[in-house]
């Protein structure tokens, strides 16, 4: 159930930096509000001034681990009980290997790094077959894919926003008469939502298609 609790944390903040659109709130509570109060790990990458990090763990609850990630060193010292931060770039296999060794069981990722095409393309092929089998991917500001000073812009073919275009005919392989082959992905992804500026992909093992007729024939 979405309280609110997230724009209201937004608003009352008075200590570290957090930067956000209004509008991405509602979209969180609508897909992370099943995490709350429970035991997992939400990885965040792109730490800027600190403030995003305590306010997941306020809202996830103090059995949540939260683990960010920063170019900048001195984001170090936005450490605290519950939040550990990784230096380094978001398309660093190695730096991304050494988190997953320490967190294997990732429940969330939200990537508000660089926005940068090909660090989001990066992070998402080093994350997103790692995330728990029922986890949640966000991509944030997805707006730069249309924008050439991130690399981006209208239908061009390496932004991310393409990409998400191409999962979409993945998600739904099994349709397309093996034009499109049955990934991975295909079989462990559940939803993906696309707002603006946001894409949310939602993992849940694909089951049986089953089409059944009910009443009277």
């Amino acid at each position: 159930m979405n309280d609110g609790f997230l724009h209201k944390y937004f608003l009352n903040n008075s200590s570290k930096l957090l930067h956000k659109w209004n509008h991405y709130f509602d979209i969180y509570e609508r897909h992370l509000s099943r995490f709350r109060g429970k035991k997992l790990v939400m990885l965040e990458i792109g730490v800027f001034g600190g403030g995003s990090l305590d306010m997941w763990r306020a809202y996830l609850g103090p059995d949540a681990q939260i683990v960010g990630v920063d170019i900048n060193p001195d984001c170090k010292k936005f450490e605290s009980e519950g939040i550990e931060i990784f230096i380094g770039s978001q398309d660093d296999p190695k730096l991304m290997n050494e988190i997953l060794r320490k967190y294997s069981n990732i429940s969330i990722v939200l990537d508000d790094g660089s926005h940068i095409m090909r660090h989001m393309n990066a992070s998402f092929e080093l994350l997103y077959d790692c995330l728990d089998a029922n986890g949640v991917y966000i991509v944030e500001d997805t707006h730069t894919c249309y924008w050439p000073e991130y690399d981006g812009g209208l239908r061009q073919e390496n932004s991310f926003i393409e990409k998400v275009k191409n999962k979409i005919d993945e998600l739904n392989a099994v349709h397309t008469r093996e034009k499109v082959a049955v990934s991975t992905f295909t079989k462990s992804t559940d939803s993906i939502c696309i707002y603006d500026s946001i894409v949310v992909f939602e993992k849940r093992p694909q089951g049986v298609r089953q089409a059944p007729i009910t009443g009277p024939m």
